[in-house]
């Protein structure tokens, strides 16, 4: 009977995910943390441990149409007030890194209607994709 061996802790990067492959010999990795609001960890890792490929970071276009579905398809599942509340702790994830984002992550904590939350998303797109 073979037992898979599977790695866990702290792999917030396609390196880490390497070196616990390397270091230890695992089957698979477990991905936590890492993934709230960076759903494109698991291609990273995938391309890196595959190819020893480092993809781009992923641009703010893109950042804003995944958490603005994630958004959606939450408060589908979940119900109005739940799904707000909930998608909170996703969005330091999904804008980590971005300059001068601050001002528009308070603005978004702040908000409590679904209508307001989806205009600030596509308010954000447009000044994006100008």
């Amino acid at each position: 009977m073979i037992i898979p061996v599977i790695g866990n802790g702290d792999v917030d990067s396609p390196q880490k995910a390497m070196k616990m492959k390397n270091m230890f010999g695992v089957d698979g990795i477990m991905i936590g943390r890492a993934a709230i609001g960076n759903p494109w960890i698991f291609t990273a890792i995938k391309k890196y441990l595959l190819n020893n490929e480092l993809l781009p970071d992923v641009d703010i276009v893109e950042r804003i149409k995944t958490c603005k579905l994630h958004y959606i398809q939450s408060v589908e599942w979940k119900g109005e007030r739940r799904g707000v509340f909930e998608m909170r702790k996703h969005y330091s994830g999904y804008f980590k890194g971005i300059p001068d984002f601050k001002k528009h992550k308070m603005k978004i904590l702040s908000l409590e209607k679904p209508e307001e939350i989806l205009k600030l998303f596509d308010d954000l797109l447009e000044a994006t994709e100008v």
